[in-house]
């Protein structure tokens, strides 16, 4: 109530606290206004505490920079906006391949935190120096679909990788990208890597072939199951696809560590707590990742 007539006064309303008559300019009397000067230098009290409160809280907001795998860009984008709305910390994210950004870390990046498609690049990091001791976790199990952007093309069983009719599959490089590794693994287990190695388009990271299949560079390509996800039903939501079973490749864990260079950075320790709260867990489920145990 006090702060409401507070404000007011400060932004008068038809003209009061000024005289708009001749006599009252000559005089220039004050306007009796109502307002006790005890009450106004309550006001300008309150005022100060509010804006030296505005002053904390900015002061301790962080930023911290994120080195995210590709294939999780869309949940990591919906996370980092509840992150910053939940801490008032700020994430700065990189998207790219595991194995770039691993190759960027060794060599100076100031990366803070590190969300891989893969377990072995936190591990190895960890083991070298580069990442805080014991901060690794899984926090996604990835899914490998076989997609078209074409309806029809993709059976739900994956026959078309041995019947044929295509002339280009798109996969990540194996080289660096862990999804391109997983697709090469399920092709060996179908004993068709020799027939189809000839056929691959390789992209630098799983968003690269994702889009050489968007765009028809290559009939299909193992893809992310994030990428071609429908979120209100649970399933691919265009084209077709085959969503590869588990026992055709290793283990997808992905794993975040915490990196030495935000050890000390309030905004990235925080990220990597609230990468386990039931918000962004919610948010990974949506996205057709499973789940750690």
């Amino acid at each position: 109530m006090f702060f409401n007539k507070f404000i007011s006064y400060l932004v008068p309303t038809r003209g009061v606290g000024i005289y708009t008559d001749r006599a009252a300019v000559c005089s220039t009397r004050r306007v009796d206004t109502a307002f006790p000067r005890g009450a106004w230098e309550r006001g300008i009290r309150l005022l100060t505490v509010m804006g030296l409160l505005t002053i904390s809280t900015i002061s301790q907001a962080e930023i911290t920079l994120v080195a995210v795998a590709s294939d999780f860009t869309k949940p990591m984008t919906e996370i980092v906006a509840e992150f910053e709305k939940a801490t008032g910390h700020i994430a700065q994210l990189s998207f790219g391949s595991s194995g770039k950004s691993f190759a960027q870390i060794q060599s100076g990046a100031p990366f803070e935190v590190y969300l891989s498609a893969s377990e072995q690049y936190p591990l190895e990091l960890e083991k070298s120096g580069f990442a805080v001791a014991d901060s690794r976790f899984i926090f996604a199990i990835g899914k490998l679909v076989l997609w078209s952007k074409t309806d029809n093309d993709v059976d739900d069983k994956g026959e078309i990788l041995s019947k044929g009719g295509f002339k280009h599959l798109a996969i990540a490089d194996p080289s660096h990208a862990p999804y391109g590794v997983f697709a090469v693994e399920v092709l060996k287990n179908l004993g068709l890597l020799d027939k189809i190695e000839p056929l691959f388009v390789q992209g630098e990271n799983i968003a690269q072939t994702f889009q050489f299949v968007s765009t028809g560079n290559a009939e299909l390509g193992f893809v992310a199951f994030a990428q071609v996800i429908d979120t209100n039903t649970g399933k691919i939501g265009s084209g077709s696809g085959w969503l590869v079973p588990t026992n055709l490749h290793s283990p997808f864990k992905q794993t975040a560590v915490l990196l030495k260079k935000g050890a000390e950075n309030r905004a990235a320790i925080a990220l990597i707590a609230f990468l386990k709260s039931p918000t962004a867990l919610a948010i990974i489920k949506k996205y057709g990742f499973g789940l750690p145990d």
